[in-house]
């Protein structure tokens, strides 16, 4: 399968693209440098993963992108308090970093229910 195909991958690039898109406006240049690298850095994991020829290193990258989950997430928090980002936006980006999350826990068992066969 092509990281293309995963709905994973589609969603964590369509947010990447909204954040950048949000953020390109912003005077907060460490905030917006640092949040604009953990959104892409979760579909690019994602890519880098399913492009690696083992599964034990797809599952590696799909860990980092999981992190990279959380690390937007608490960024998304921080841009709420700091007023970069309106309540309503923060609440659906931290929704899609949780939901991504829990499909990416989801992909890391599934290859490695796989391999155990």
């Amino acid at each position: 399968m092509k990281f293309e195909n995963l709905d994973v991958w589609k969603r964590s690039a369509t947010l990447a693209i909204a954040i950048f898109q949000h953020f390109k406006s912003s005077r907060e240049y460490c905030l917006k440098d640092q949040i604009k690298r953990s959104s892409l850095s979760i579909s690019s994991n994602i890519a880098e993963g399913y492009e690696r020829m083992s599964s034990k290193d797809c599952v590696r990258f799909l860990y980092y992108a999981k992190g990279s989950c959380g690390e937007l997430r608490s960024q998304l928090y921080i841009s709420l308090q700091v007023g970069e980002v309106s309540t309503e936006l923060a609440n659906k980006w931290i929704i899609e970093t949780q939901e991504l999350s829990m499909m990416l826990a989801g992909l890391i068992r599934a290859i490695n229910n796989a391999n155990q066969r």
